[in-house]
């Protein structure tokens, strides 16, 4: 996408710019709602239709009582960046309320700015009678565009102002496959540091990072490059979320759907990086939080960041109770993290410090390695001996007198990971031995970090009454269902004896 083709949606506080950016890009990215101040952070969409990059931006001239002085300072910073950035602004104003002093102040400093500026009245859901044309032209920006950005009037007319603005769209060659950004996010509790590291990873302050836990709002997605250890340039997809909350816990609705957006942001990436906290170690909510991860089989990096704090109690204060020395301190923490993510099996775990960068490059490094990890093949003679050796060497526990058995094991695809299981029974596996499965083909692979789904195929029950020859069909059904004679013959196999994994 050219950064020549930008547009950044302005203007004061709760006149409807997120829902209008919502609208333009035909989701919901920008959380709406009816508290101004809601929007902090610029948050960005690429618009297929136009080929541009869309700008949603906090209120200019903002003064929340409850927001603390030096929030509102970056969020307007935010909103300068959006502005020097922008090829054309969409100044937007309230056709309900009519012109304010706010409003005017605003449009002096767009004419000031010497950008291609755009009015665009909003909520004009009604008569235009009801709206003043002529205070909109005092502002000297031009003919106004009225819109509706709730109810869509006059969305078609300011899609085509836009594309006016901007001109024809430039034939841009197809992005190979291998040049596909790998989209990486941060997602953990509130105020472990996920915008500073971001902010550390971009090399920039282009999000905001502030002490008060719910800083950041939305999901934020911002592309950038990083050479990795091969010497390549990779290019990376970046999306910094809010802070996960339980939702016992979520206090307003702006909570709830900021947990919404940062649920849905784990489902756009490609590797999940976990950010916990070097102090405080692994929480139910931290706990909580992988396990969306681990429900949408995505790979995850753990990240234990703020371990600037860690080595400097031990090099000035004498450390911390019971610990000998740092490397205790990491041992035992990547012990207990592990006690309790006992569902991330063979996960990277990084120990890193957004202030001060300390190992920083090393996640990203993990990212490509994980990622480039998710396409291999696992050898299905491979596969079939690893399950053998595991289930010989701690056998399924018996389930209403008869233990999960498994005859045959093959890949069916990647990212996640899916073997199909052909087993006698599919309800023997229990969650706690599913769990040491996948642990030990991640381990034997050296698939750290990817997730392993498990397709059980088990044998047909036999009803009571079955005739013999019923039950011989439903064998054969059963035979049917299983690809053996292309993976026998692929393996050298005459039969599937050899495959037979005893418990």
């Amino acid at each position: 996408m050219s950064t020549q083709r930008t547009v950044a949606i302005v203007g004061r506080p709760n006149v409807g710019k997120s829902r209008l950016f919502n609208r333009l890009a035909r989701k919901r990215i920008s959380i709406v709602h009816d508290q101004p101040g809601v929007t902090r952070d610029v948050i960005t969409a690429e618009i297929a239709d136009g080929a541009y990059t869309l700008f949603d931006t906090g209120g200019l001239g903002f003064k929340g009582k409850d927001t603390p002085a030096a929030l509102i300072a970056a969020s307007e910073t935010q909103v300068e960046f959006a502005i020097a950035a922008a090829t054309l602004i969409l100044f937007v104003i309230d056709g309900l309320e009519g012109l304010t002093g706010l409003d005017q102040q605003i449009a002096q400093r767009l004419r000031r700015s010497g950008k291609l500026v755009r009015l665009v009245i909003n909520k004009a859901d009604f008569d235009d009678d009801k709206i003043d044309l002529a205070e909109a032209y005092r502002l000297g920006l031009g003919e106004p565009l009225r819109v509706s950005a709730e109810h869509g009037r006059g969305e078609g007319e300011l899609r085509d102002a836009i594309l006016a603005a901007l001109g024809p769209v430039e034939a841009a060659p197809a992005e190979p496959e291998a040049n596909r950004p790998l989209g990486v996010c941060f997602i953990g509790r509130p105020n472990v540091g996920k915008s500073s590291l971001s902010n550390r990873l971009l090399q920039s302050d282009r999000l905001i990072v502030s002490d008060v836990p719910g800083t950041t709002r939305d999901a934020i997605e911002l592309p950038f490059e990083f050479r990795g250890r091969d010497g390549n340039l990779h290019p990376f997809r970046l999306i910094d979320t809010a802070g996960i909350k339980a939702a016992t816990k979520l206090a307003s609705p702006v909570e709830y759907f900021s947990r919404l957006r940062s649920l849905d942001a784990i489902k756009q990436t490609d590797v999940v990086f976990l950010v916990l906290d070097a102090i405080d170690g692994v929480t139910q909510q931290d706990k909580a939080i992988a396990g969306e991860a681990i429900k949408e089989h995505k790979p995850i990096i753990i990240v234990v960041n703020k371990w600037d704090l860690v080595r400097k109690a031990f090099k000035e204060q004498g450390g911390f109770e019971p610990y000998e020395n740092e490397r205790d301190y990491r041992t035992k923490y990547e012990q207990a993290l592990f006690d309790r993510l006992y569902f991330t099996p063979g996960a990277p775990v990084i120990f890193v410090s957004a202030v001060s960068g300390y190992e920083v490059d090393r996640m990203l490094n993990a990212a490509v390695k994980v990622y480039r990890t998710l396409d291999a093949k696992l050898p299905t003679s491979k596969l079939n001996k690893v399950i053998g050796y595991l289930t010989e060497r701690t056998p399924p526990p018996a389930v209403g007198g008869r233990r999960f058995r498994v005859y045959y094991a093959t890949q069916t695809g990647n990212r996640p990971f899916r073997i199909r299981l052909f087993c006698n029974r599919e309800e023997k596996l229990t969650e706690q031995y599913r769990r040491y499965l996948e642990a030990g083909i991640v381990q034997e692979f050296g698939l750290a970090g990817c997730p392993v789904y498990f397709d059980l195929v088990g044998k047909p029950k036999h009803e009571p009454g079955m005739s013999f020859s019923a039950i011989r069909e439903a064998q054969e059904q059963a035979r049917q269902r299983r690809p053996k004679a292309k993976w026998a013959k692929a393996e050298g196999a005459e039969d599937d004896s050899h495959a037979t994994l005893e418990d």
